[in-house]
């Protein structure tokens, strides 16, 4: 059976996917591709659909016991954390009682927003309204919704919509914690075994290597799935988002995702995950 693998079309992962995706790997056997955006990749590892996807560290504790989390491919970094966005400029106080768009419910930026909100905003917040992460921007400077909370390269593009950033999760995060940030995780099906998982990640992190050696060898790919981005906009969605932990998460990496979703645990934000659920 060939293996079912989902990611988002976004650059960081097209760019990090894309020698795995074109069998530019020797011995690497070559996945079916679904595209989707993170709120479908949720869904999709929740009802165990495909073999391989990205998701949000949000969405992990509900997974774990048929996905692993994989050590490569995700995203996890200093300086890109979601941002929480307004029409006016304003203080996080503002928000209390405001509708709030977000990019997924189970997204790890919304998790981040809910550790933030509960003391930056006592008041409580209104309304939460699920959008794709590229309606956000727009439905903000729209008046449809009080504020967005934005991933990806919303970071690099909000002004031209005229928004204000209200507050910086990742901001919040580091400083408090010393951490990076965790976004998204790469899981694979338990059930594939033990070898097999191995090999994945080797692969994954084969194509890693080989999309850092050769950058100009996935760009018509990135291109074509980046939905009318700037190229220089993309460049700086991936060199801010591929980076040492995509190749392998490390210590540090293993670190703040534990610290997030046992912070979230005791928040009763997400499940409790047991000693050593992470373990690869």
């Amino acid at each position: 059976m060939t293996l079912q693998v989902a990611y988002s079309p976004c650059p960081n992962d097209t760019f990090v996917f894309h020698a795995w995706a074109h069998g530019l790997i020797p011995g690497a056997e070559v996945p079916e591709v679904t595209f989707a955006d993170i709120d479908v990749t949720n869904g999709l590892a929740e009802r165990g659909e495909l073999d391989l996807l990205k998701i949000s560290y949000g969405q992990l504790p509900w997974v774990l016991d048929e996905y692993v989390l994989l050590p490569c491919g995700g995203a996890l970094g200093r300086g890109c954390g979601p941002l929480v966005l307004t029409r006016e400029a304003g203080e996080p106080a503002d928000l209390t009682g405001r509708t709030v768009a977000v990019p997924s419910e189970r997204s790890t930026a919304y998790l981040l927003f809910r550790l933030w909100a509960a003391t930056a905003v006592p008041g409580g917040f209104g309304e939460i309204v699920v959008l794709p992460f590229h309606e956000i921007m727009p439905a903000v400077r729209d008046g449809k919704v009080d504020a967005g909370l934005v991933i990806h390269e919303a970071r690099f593009t909000y002004q031209q919509y005229g928004l204000h950033r209200l507050a910086d999760m990742g901001e919040a995060w580091e400083q408090e914690t010393g951490l990076p940030i965790p976004l998204g995780a790469i899981v694979a099906r338990r059930s594939l075994g033990r070898e097999r998982l191995k090999e994945l990640a080797a692969t994954i992190r084969s194509s890693v290597r080989m999309a850092w050696d050769d950058p100009e060898a996935s760009r018509d790919y990135v291109l074509a799935h980046a939905q009318e981005m700037d190229p220089a906009v993309a460049d700086q969605h991936i060199g801010l988002y591929v980076n040492e932990f995509t190749a392998d998460l490390g210590e540090a990496g293993y670190a703040a995702v534990r610290g997030l979703l046992t912070r979230a645990a005791a928040e009763g934000l997400v499940p409790a995950i047991g000693p050593g659920a992470l373990e690869f």
